[in-house]
């Protein structure tokens, strides 16, 4: 399986880290080493002094498929759940500075934990999905998925036009403003719709 990120699909979080508004999605690559499931402690990795939490909806895919057309990606997911997207921040604007590729920031083993997936149709309004990070009992972060720039079935027909999306494929889908730093001993908890979904510690 395959961790395809989405950035910058917020327009608010380009601002906050005064990045362009891009004109069509843009995403990289985590590989499954960077997956970190059952709530299993996140171990803060010693190549970072600034290491960055990004809440985001991800999204499974459920069958195989490339160039899917938009009008038909709603059939390739049915399942969502929450993520962190970890971010040495440090090491990215290092690499950004140098016109370098930016993946050891972002690509790192445990870089995105997951949550519990749970079925769209049990959501209220899949189309307005609210989510929110808790850290250490304070809000931290909130978004909802109706100020995406790019909604997840043209996420997919983008991605799906370079990538073929296989089963069990994760799409991060982008996170809204908020990011913020991170630190030994934080205790993270993240929902969607009032659902904690993800639940985990640092160390």
């Amino acid at each position: 399986m395959k961790i395809v990120c989405i950035g910058r699909n917020y327009a608010a979080h380009a601002h906050e880290l005064s990045n362009a508004i891009p004109e069509s999605p843009v995403f990289f690559m985590k590989p499954d080493t960077a997956m970190l499931l059952k709530n299993n402690p996140f171990f803060y990795p010693s190549f970072t002094r600034d290491l960055h939490y990004e809440t985001e909806i991800v999204i499974k895919i459920s069958k195989n498929g490339r160039h899917i057309e938009q009008d038909f990606a709603h059939r390739y997911y049915n399942e969502v759940s929450v993520g962190i997207d970890f971010t040495a921040r440090d090491l990215q604007n290092n690499c950004k500075a140098k016109g370098l590729p930016w993946e050891i920031a972002k690509s790192f083993d445990q870089s995105a934990p997951v949550g519990t997936f749970i079925k769209l149709e049990t959501l209220p309004d899949p189309e307005n999905i609210h989510f929110w990070l808790d850290i250490n009992h304070e809000r931290k972060q909130t978004g909802t998925t109706l100020d995406m720039l790019f909604n997840f079935n043209q996420l997919i027909a983008y991605v799906s036009r370079f990538v073929t999306l296989r089963i069990g494929d994760f799409i991060f889908t982008g996170t809204p403003a908020g990011v913020g730093p991170t630190k030994i001993g934080d205790h993270f908890e993240a929902y969607i719709e009032d659902q904690k979904l993800l639940d985990f510690n640092v160390k």
